[in-house]
């Protein structure tokens, strides 16, 4: 029952951050999920300085909000500081990860307070955590219905704005010209960027969110021409990725998200090698053709 209930956990989390790594990709801001795993540092501090506690929901929804700030950051260095993407993506997140380093070296002979004990989790310890009711009755892991929940509200929110966001992924200019707001399209994605990142955190770990939210959503890209396939294939390969890395990780004995995260990469290599239109293997042979020709 264990693996069903970390199989299924991680293949939420990763349908969930995959489809919007979809986005991201085209966008080319595939690294904003990695910036708000360490942006959100000093949101966990100050959520405990606010409140006193060291409770988990307390410090995601410190985290939430920096998380949030952080991508309108990203965007107002971008727009207003004439910056590329990339550099106002690592602007941002290396001086707000410096701000918590400090505010916890400031107040860690207080209290232990540490990113690591607060909030970014480990998949494996999903089946520990579980939802007790008020009558004692175990109803299961609340990461399981936390990741449940999150992936519905991004499925209702892709498919509800699914012509804005394709549009202003794909034809920005095209967009604004017909009365669609790019900014708000833009802030609206990475707000559930943030809330999926910052909600999965504890669920399954910051390295492996960060590489589910690019590595399917890649692989897929290299897959096929038309976006709608490429959300489905990133959804089958976000389930393929958890289940292939909880057996590869129980085979070897070793870490489930190091697994799950090795088998996202392994699924890009081979995708990389063989993709039967953007692959090594075809280039080389339209290389070939064409040499032949001439």
């Amino acid at each position: 029952m264990d693996a069903i209930y970390i199989i299924t956990t991680g293949s939420l989390v990763a349908i969930a951050c995959g489809l919007l790594g979809c986005f991201l990709i085209l966008r080319k801001m595939a690294m904003v999920g990695d910036a708000i795993s360490h942006a959100v540092l000093p949101g966990i501090v100050l959520a405990f300085l606010i409140s006193g506690s060291r409770d988990s929901f307390t410090m995601l929804l410190g985290a939430g909000a920096i998380g949030v700030l952080t991508t309108f950051l990203i965007e107002f260095f971008h727009k207003k500081g004439g910056l590329q993407s990339d550099a106002s993506i690592g602007v941002t997140f290396t001086w707000l990860f410096a701000l918590g380093v400090i505010l916890i070296s400031v107040y860690a002979g207080e209290v232990d307070l540490d990113q690591d004990c607060v909030l970014y989790g480990e998949i494996a310890y999903v089946p520990l955590d579980l939802w007790i009711g008020s009558n004692g009755i175990i109803y299961g892991p609340r990461s399981l219905y936390i990741s449940g929940v999150v992936l519905v509200v991004i499925i209702l929110f892709i498919t509800l704005g699914y012509k804005e966001l394709h549009l202003t992924t794909f034809d920005p200019a095209f967009a604004s010209a017909i009365g669609i707001s790019t900014s708000l399209w833009h802030y609206l994605l990475m707000s559930a960027v943030s809330l999926t990142t910052v909600s999965s955190f504890e669920s399954v770990g910051a390295i492996l969110v960060v590489a589910l939210l690019i590595a399917p959503p890649a692989t897929a890209y290299l897959l096929t021409a038309n976006f709608k396939k490429m959300l489905w294939i990133t959804v089958a390969l976000s389930i393929l990725t958890s289940a292939t890395g909880y057996y590869l990780a129980v085979y070897l004995d070793g870490s489930i998200a190091g697994a799950m995260s090795t088998m996202a990469g392994l699924f890009f290599a081979l995708a990389f090698i063989f993709s039967p239109v953007d692959g090594l293997i075809a280039k080389r042979r339209r290389q070939l053709y064409e040499t032949s020709k001439n």
